[in-house]
């Protein structure tokens, strides 16, 4: 973690306008509310800002527009949420030293393992396994045959790459999560007995992409399955076989994408959402969380329910539908007048 960072490089970072004393020094990221001398924090609610007004902290990142004095030094910019992200990222990032590999560490043959590696114990690679430098692997992590795993990657513990998987750099994959693991493919006789499809495709995990813990990416049945560069996956997902999540999209926990389903670029799914298989779901579409999409979304759509329909009229349903006792007694009272004036005729 790095120390005694001056205000000034941290805006730099940022191209943030810095008001008050550039050389105060902070080197640790907390939140508003505890932040003491030598911190930085953020304000992103607006009806926080009198909390700028008494803070202790050396340094607060506002928006542009935030107008109220404060004794800390403040660092204006167009988006104070974005830019805590980064400058929290660097003030954590250490300079990587590498440990090497751990004498309990299983190597198989005919690997090309960089110098500038650290294996924890009790990893097993497979054979003709490549790893970048600069990746991180810790313990109990089992590697297959015909990996390749680039530059910069972590790998948490008990992480599981099967065989034949592709990492490509700055990968951070977290523990208990299983990529390239079969895909579930069965043909089922007269009788009712199932019988397996052989699964021989592989995975492909593009640069810059994290993937979160006890999920599953699992390989294609034939060809790839793909996760494109800049993705984020949440714990527990499940991405079935030569599914192809697109640049940059966010996948939230829980949610569940069947076998071949296509997502483009900046796709957001919300937790507990799901896509039957055979899909086409196209750039920048919103999904919300516990939604079941059943047909192809054209680029932009905003949708959510089941089936997932646009987000508006799915509101609208759901406002009705917490009406709908009070809507049964009118018709029941409804009715009972018709069958009254009925009567009288």
């Amino acid at each position: 973690m790095k120390e005694n960072i001056t205000v000034a490089m941290l805006a730099e970072l940022v191209d943030g306008e810095v008001i008050g004393d550039g050389e105060v020094l902070v080197g640790n990221f907390v939140s508003l509310e505890t932040a003491g001398e030598g911190d930085i924090t953020f304000l992103v609610k607006a009806g926080d800002q009198d909390l700028l007004t008494s803070t202790k902290a050396g340094a607060v990142i506002v928006h542009r527009k935030v107008e109220v004095e404060s004794p800390a030094t403040l660092i204006k910019v167009d988006d104070a949420y974005l830019a805590a992200a980064k400058i929290h990222t660097f003030l954590l990032e250490d300079e990587f030293s590498p440990e090497g590999i751990h004498r309990s560490a299983f190597v198989g043959e005919g690997c090309q393992i960089s110098s500038e590696v650290t294996i924890k114990a009790l990893v097993s690679i497979g054979n003709r396994v490549v790893i970048g430098p600069r990746t991180r692997i810790e313990s109990g992590v089992a590697i297959g045959d015909d990996v390749t795993i680039g530059e910069d990657c972590l790998l948490k513990a008990n992480v599981t790459i099967a065989d034949g998987s592709q990492l490509g750099n700055g990968v951070t994959i977290h523990s208990g999560t299983v990529i390239g693991s079969d895909g579930y493919g069965y043909a089922t006789d007269k009788m009712g007995f199932h019988y397996k499809r052989p699964q021989v495709g592989t995975v492909r995990v593009d640069d810059n992409v994290e993937i979160g813990a006890n999920s599953c990416v699992d390989r294609a049945t034939y060809g790839l399955t793909w996760i494109k560069s800049g993705a984020k996956i949440d714990n527990l997902v499940q991405i079935a076989h030569n599914v192809v999540v697109g640049e940059n999209s966010l996948i939230v926990s829980q949610v569940g994408i069947s076998g071949s389903t296509s997502l483009g670029r900046n796709v957001v799914m919300g937790g507990k959402a799901a896509a039957v298989g055979h899909l086409q779901i196209g750039d920048g579409v919103m999904i919300a969380g516990g939604s079941g999409v059943l047909s192809n979304l054209s680029a932009g759509a905003v949708v959510g329910g089941i089936p997932a329909r646009p987000i508006k009229q799915w509101r609208k349903s759901v406002v009705l539908t917490t009406k709908l006792p009070e809507m049964q007694k009118d018709i029941r009272a409804l009715k009972k007048s018709v069958e009254e004036l009925a009567g009288k005729n």
